[in-house]
C-alpha cells in the first residue's frame, strides 16, 4: 500500500513527485513509456512565458507568473539549462494593435513585471530579421527558454533520489475504489494506494472519468514543428510571437538553450491520443506563418521535424485538486501551455494539497540539489586533459556533430532512472540530436548501451517497447 501513485511521468508528474519527496511518504510514480519525458513535456516549444496570455484570475495565470518566478533558482537546484531571453509578440497591421494592448493589460493584471509596448522601429532594432512590416511589438523580458527533457528528468532523477519509486513500462489499464483508497490494475500487476495524482497529460480524462460522475473531455491538440541546425541560431536571440488566437500563440520564431532555431507549433485537434506524426500540410503551415514574422529563415537549415500534443480540456484551464465525488483522488489535469513553465508551482500545488489532506511531516535529510551530465566543453583545457587522464572515456567523442563522449554516454545510463534507449541517450546528453539526427552515432551508442546493460544489440530500442533497430544478421555468424 502505497501513500501516493502518481500516474505519468512527465513535468507535472516529476515535479509533483519531487515536491511531495520532501516529506516522509512512501510514493511511486507510473509511467506507461520506457523513460520519463516521453508524452507532451519532451514535444514542446520549450518556453518559459512570461504569463500575459492567460484569462486574469485563471489557475493558469496565477501558475504561470510563478513557475515562471521560480524557473532560475529551480535551474540552478537541479542544474539544468535555463536562460531568460525575453519575448516579443509582433503587431503587423495598425487595426491589430487594440488586440496587442488587450495582452498588455492582462500581463498587468496578472503581473507580469517590466511588460511593455514598444514600436516597431525599436522592435527591429532589437531583432533586425523581423518582417519590415512590424509596427509595434510587446515585449516581455522575464520570457525565457529551457531544455525541457533536462527540466523533466531532473525533476524525476532529485524526486527519485529522495525515496520516490519509479515504475516504468507500468500502463494503468483500470482504477478501482477500494477501502482507504483505490487499487490501480496495470500491465505489471495492481498497485494500492490511500491517494492517487492524475497527471497523465492527454490520458488525464480517461483516469477521472472512471473514479467520477461528473466528466471531463480532453482533446489531443497537435503542434507540428521544424528545428534549424545550430548554423541558424542566432537568426533571432529573443522568442518571437505572433498575436495568439482562440487555438494558442500562434507559430512562434525561438532559439534554443542548445543554439538551434526553431518554428512552430501548428495548432489542430485530433482524436488520436498517439498522433505525433508531421503532415507535409502542418510543416508548410510552419514555414508559411514563421516567414510571417521573421524574414529570410534559413529553411535549407533544417534538421528535422517533429510533433508534440497538448492535453486540451474543454474548460480551456488547468484542473488540479481533489475530485469532488472521489475522495482521494487528485486531478492535474489539462495540462497544457503554459504547463511547462507552470510545473514548478504545479508540483508545489500538488503537494500542498496532499500536506494538508494527509498531514505529511518534512523529511530531516531532503536532498534539495542534483548535479546534471558534466559537459566536458565547460572545462578549461587543463581540466578537460586531466579529466581525459582520470577518465578515458571523456576522451573518447561518440557523436560528432554534438560533441558528445563515451564518459557522458555511461553517465545517462547508470545515473538515477538511466537511459535504457537510443531517445534516452538522446535526451540526456544530446547525441544524436545533432545536424546528421543519429545517422553516424547511433550504432557505437547502441554498443555502449548493450554493453552497458548486459544487452544483445538486436535487444536496443529506440524509445523501448518493440522499437528495435537491429531485426537480424545479414550474414551467419562464424
Amino acid at each position: 500500500m502505497y501513500d501516493v501513485i502518481i500516474i505519468g511521468g512527465g513535468v507535472s508528474g516529476a515535479a509533483s513527485a519531487r515536491e511531495l519527496s520532501r516529506y516522509k511518504i512512501k510514493a511511486c510514480v507510473l509511467e506507461k513509456e520506457e523513460d520519463v519525458c516521453c508524452g507532451t513535456s519532451k514535444a514542446n516549444s520549450a518556453i518559459v512565458h512570461a504569463g500575459y496570455d492567460a484569462v486574469p484570475g485563471s489557475l493558469m495565470a496565477k501558475l504561470n507568473v510563478k513557475g515562471n518566478e521560480m524557473m532560475e533558482q529551480l535551474s540552478k537546484d537541479l542544474d539544468f539549462p535555463f536562460r531568460r531571453i525575453g519575448s516579443l509578440v509582433i503587431c503587423l497591421n495598425e487595426t491589430d494593435m487594440p488586440k496587442l494592448q488587450e495582452l498588455y493589460e492582462k500581463g498587468l493584471k496578472n503581473g507580469v513585471r517590466d511588460l511593455k509596448i514598444i514600436s516597431g522601429e525599436e522592435a527591429k532594432a532589437m531583432e533586425p530579421n523581423l518582417d519590415d512590416q512590424v509596427c509595434a511589438a510587446l515585449y516581455a523580458p522575464t520570457a525565457g527558454i529551457v531544455c525541457p527533457f533536462e527540466l523533466n528528468i531532473a525533476l524525476a532523477e532529485n524526486a527519485c533520489e529522495n525515496g520516490v519509486e519509479f515504475r516504468l513500462g507500468t500502463e494503468v489499464e483500470n482504477i478501482v475504489k477500494i477501502d482507504g483508497g483505490y487499487e490501480l490494475h496495470t500491465n505489471q500487476g495492481n498497485f494500492q494506494t490511500r491517494y492517487v495524482v492524475n497527471a497523465a497529460g492527454v490520458y488525464a480524462d480517461r483516469f477521472h472519468n472512471m473514479v467520477s460522475r461528473k466528466k471531463i473531455h480532453i482533446t489531443p491538440r497537435k503542434g507540428e514543428y521544424c528545428l534549424l541546425d545550430k548554423t541558424a541560431g542566432q537568426h533571432v536571440s529573443r522568442t518571437i510571437f505572433s498575436l495568439p488566437t482562440k487555438y494558442g500563440k500562434g507559430v512562434l520564431v525561438t532559439p534554443t538553450v542548445h543554439g538551434n532555431l526553431l518554428l512552430g507549433p501548428t495548432a489542430n485537434d485530433i482524436e488520436n491520443k498517439e498522433g505525433t506524426n508531421t503532415t507535409r500540410e502542418g510543416l508548410d503551415e510552419v514555414i508559411t506563418k514563421a516567414g510571417q514574422s521573421v524574414k529570410d529563415l534559413p529553411m535549407r537549415q533544417v534538421i528535422t521535424s517533429f510533433a508534440g500534443l497538448r492535453a486540451h480540456e474543454d474548460g480551456s484551464e488547468f484542473i488540479i485538486g481533489e475530485v469532488e465525488d472521489a475522495k482521494g483522488f487528485i486531478d492535474c489535469a489539462g495540462i497544457e501551455s503554459p504547463g511547462l513553465t507552470s510545473c514548478p508551482a504545479i508540483g508545489e500545488m500538488v503537494a500542498d494539497i496532499l500536506k494538508e489532506k494527509m498531514r505529511l511531516e518534512k523529511k530531516e535529510h531532503f536532498i534539495e540539489t542534483r548535479k546534471g551530465i558534466l559537459d566536458p566543453n565547460t572545462l578549461s583545457t587543463e581540466e578537460h586533459a586531466e579529466l581525459i587522464r582520470k577518465e578515458p572515456a571523456y576522451g573518447n567523442v561518440i557523436c560528432r556533430c554534438e560533441m558528445i563522449t563515451e564518459g557522458e554516454i555511461l553517465d545517462a545510463i547508470h545515473r538515477p532512472l538511466g537511459a535504457k534507449s537510443l531517445d534516452g541517450v538522446k535526451r540526456r546528453t544530446r547525441a544524436g540530436m545533432g545536424r546528421c539526427q543519429s545517422g553516424f552515432c547511433s550504432p557505437r551508442t547502441m554498443e555502449i548501451l548493450a554493453r552497458e546493460l548486459g544487452k544483445d544489440m538486436s535487444e536496443i530500442t529506440k524509445t523501448g517497447g518493440e522499437s528495435r533497430l537491429v531485426v537480424g544478421t545479414n550474414k551467419d555468424r562464424l
